[in-house]
């Protein structure tokens, strides 16, 4: 099991530590409700550090990039990020990622911590324009500073005007003391803030600055279970859960970063997909009654013939009601339909909404 450069601090904290994606990491301090109404208000620091950086550079970089992912990365301009997938070759998903064009020739892509020697094993394979590609993930630490107070909170440790970047941009600039930090206005939990990515040596000092400058806003630090409860209220998809080797960008509503005016792995037979249409597709639902809804649970017609399944599910902490996404066939999904959420022996009833969950 690997450990991140903050498992010291974490522990000092009291975290409770689990093994996630190879790494040891905090999935919880104070607890998910605490923690998560926190970023909802104030602000939180999470470390996923975990996550995976690949560097891909040169006069190729670009053709690279482009041949492996759906969205349409000739768009991005120097400190522009985008987000976007890597399609396999049967018309699911390799992995969900954010690119970060550093310069026309210097590109970071940011990938999953699970997927990170797939996703390397993926892109070296379809690197036949002999971009050159170099793995930073064991070099690099990663903090996610969310929540609305984050960036009068954060504005002490840098001259990059942090509250007028506009979402997903970046600076790579000075932070904390420490020069070179890229400061990118992103993150995954719909409440604003930024990511932090910095060499592993200059964690702690970062972690303390970060801690010290929030302490006046209320920050506290924040595990990856409160991590994916914000994620789920915006109806971001989750890799492994929501989008796999099996689901289609088309199926995931995906569409919006799958761009056919280039040629991409599979882009034929998605561009096929599209226009004749799913057979399935990915929908949000709220439970109608008291219940919570886990990821593998059926999905239920009127009848109570098994339609689908959940791919996400849990209790709201901001709506305090059972919220979920899982696929169902094209026909059923509408906003407003009435679907059934089997929990434990109980069909309980759910209605289609549009997202995201939480709407602030």
């Amino acid at each position: 099991m690997k450990e991140v450069a903050l498992a010291a601090r974490h522990k000092e904290l009291n975290a409770k530590m689990v093994p996630f994606a190879g790494y040891n990491m905090p999935v919880s301090y104070e607890g998910v409700n605490i923690e998560h109404q926190n970023v909802r208000e104030n602000l939180g620091v999470f470390d996923v550090s975990h996550m995976g950086e690949f560097l891909i550079t040169g006069e190729h970089a670009l053709e690279l990039i482009q041949k492996v992912t759906t969205n349409d990365a000739s768009k991005l301009v120097d400190g522009k990020a985008q987000y976007t997938v890597m399609p396999n070759e049967t018309g699911g998903i390799v992995d969900d990622l954010i690119i970060y064009r550093i310069n026309a020739e210097k590109y970071l892509l940011v990938v999953n911590a699970s997927n990170i020697d797939k996703d390397w094993n993926w892109i070296a394979q379809h690197n036949t324009m002999d971009a050159t590609m170099r793995d930073m993930s064991d070099e690099f630490s990663l903090l996610a500073i969310q929540g609305p107070k984050a960036a009068e909170a954060m504005q002490a440790l840098t001259d990059v005007d942090l509250s007028n970047m506009k979402f997903y941009t970046f600076e790579v600039a000075e932070f904390a003391g420490i020069d070179k930090v890229i400061i990118s206005a992103t993150g995954y939990t719909g409440s604003g803030g930024f990511e932090i990515y910095f060499k592993n040596e200059d964690a702690e000092q970062i972690w303390d600055r970060v801690m010290e400058a929030g302490k006046d806003f209320g920050i506290k630090p924040i595990g990856l279970a409160a991590r994916d409860t914000l994620r789920l209220e915006m109806g971001f998809c989750l890799y492994g859960n929501d989008i796999d080797e099996t689901t289609s960008p088309i199926e995931a509503k995906l569409g919006w970063i799958t761009k056919f005016n280039k040629d991409f792995i599979n882009s034929e037979a998605l561009k096929k997909e599209k226009e004749e249409g799913p057979k399935r597709k990915l929908v949000a639902f709220e439970l109608e009654e008291r219940g919570i809804p886990r990821q593998g649970y059926e999905i239920e017609d009127e009848d109570g013939k098994v339609i689908g399944e959940v791919t996400s599910g849990t209790m709201s902490p901001s709506l305090e009601k059972g919220i979920g996404l899982g696929y169902v066939p094209t026909k059923v999904a509408k906003f407003g339909n009435k679907i059934f959420i089997k929990v434990r022996k109980k069909s309980i009833p759910a209605i289609q909404v549009k997202l995201p969950f939480y709407k602030g």
